[in-house]
């Protein structure tokens, strides 16, 4: 059950927010400015490349190191060379994870590395693997590690994850706000040298002011009333979130959305880009998970029941409401089922912008949801 009455009281959300997400996802902006400075210091604005990597490799645990894959591959483009190097292992646990170079992987291609912990031996592994292949390594991991050690061996460039004081105290959990920032800025900047993308210092800069602005649109002191993150979290309290996104920028915002919700407030999310989503969850809004599935549920206890668990479609958009558009249809869909549905589209900007609002908004909706729920 979610307390709503939590998300209107600061105070409490604070005493409540044991692992530090929601000023996690407060200081975003600042994480991307610290994070920044950090790729300039280790010399990745000095970078001069003879030409592009024929393949880049991604390579690190958790929900963190997905998300960063697909945003570089999605920002990179058609055709990119991204390519996620996913770990093999009985357990999630540091120690027991193992990542493997392809067999063509040699001295044309660049293998990155992303990790808020940087002591799991598999990875130093595979960077030693890198260097006797002859491949570029870059790492952004936690200073002071055995990662960052092993990054000196293989003459590597490693930048320092941007940490805050207080996250060094417990693990931090992948999915969490800062982390993502913090991994993925680096790189932004790294591919932007290396000609992938586009990701110049004034772009980075407008990312952070884009964070600090929805910062300030959905921090716990704004009222849920006026707050995008907490009337979707209260609008998703009983409800299976069904993720539509349209939009190049879109779909990663919503398969990470989806991934926080699971790994920050234990709840299943289903994702699907437009127009395709039409078809793939037209039966899903048609069978028992449709809100007009249970025409008792209007005379149901409220208080000796547990509420029924009703989809909800949450669409996101990166494009503007004009031009060509399956948000319509997606719309027709959802109310033609009595679905209710949620719609967050970001202010107009560059797309890396767009993108971070989109990350933004949804990450304090997951982390207020979390909370409010005793996740």
């Amino acid at each position: 059950m979610l307390d709503e009455s939590l998300l209107d009281a600061p105070e409490a959300l604070s005493e409540a927010d044991r692992r530090a997400l929601l000023r996690g996802a407060a200081e975003a902006g600042a994480r991307v400015r610290t994070a920044t400075r950090h790729a300039a210091e280790a010399g990745v604005t000095d970078l001069k490349p003879d030409g592009r990597p024929r393949a880049v490799l991604i390579a690190g645990p958790g929900a963190a190191a997905i998300c960063v894959a697909d945003l570089l591959g999605t920002l990179a483009g058609p055709g990119s060379p991204v390519t996620r190097l996913a770990p093999s292992g009985v357990a999630p646990a540091a120690g027991a994870l193992r990542w493997e170079l392809p067999g063509w992987a040699g001295s044309v291609d660049l293998l990155l590395i992303t990790t808020p912990d940087g002591t799991e031996p598999g990875l130093s592994l595979l960077a030693e693997q890198a260097y006797r292949r002859g491949c570029t390594v870059v790492a952004v991991a936690p200073p002071r590690t055995p990662l960052a050690e092993a990054l000196d061996g293989a003459h590597g460039l490693f930048v320092p994850m941007a940490t805050a004081p207080y996250e060094q105290d417990e693990p931090l959990a992948a999915s969490a706000p800062g982390v993502l920032w913090a991994l993925l800025t680096p790189l932004l900047a790294l591919l932007d040298r290396v000609g992938l993308l586009t990701a110049p210092p004034d772009a980075l800069d407008k990312v952070a002011d884009r964070l600090d602005h929805v910062a300030e649109r959905c921090g716990p002191a704004i009222a849920t009333y006026s707050n995008p993150a907490k009337t979707l979290a209260a609008e998703l309290a009983d409800a299976l979130p069904v993720i539509w996104t349209e939009g190049t920028s879109a779909g990663p915002a919503g398969r990470r959305f989806a991934a926080a919700l699971a790994e920050l407030a234990g709840r299943p999310a289903l994702v699907a880009e437009l127009p395709e989503a039409l078809a793939t969850h037209s039966a899903l809004l048609a069978g028992p998970l449709a809100a007009s599935a249970d025409p008792d549920d209007f005379f149901r206890d409220r208080v000796e029941e547990a509420p029924a668990l009703h989809a909800r479609v949450v669409l996101l958009r990166d494009r503007p409401s004009g031009g060509l558009s399956a948000a319509p249809a997606a719309r027709d869909l959802a109310l033609s089922h009595d679905t209710p549905i949620s719609e967050l589209e970001p202010e107009a900007g560059g797309e890396l912008e767009t993108l971070a609002e989109l990350i933004a908004m949804t990450d304090f909706a997951a982390v207020y949801l979390a909370l409010a729920s005793g996740a």
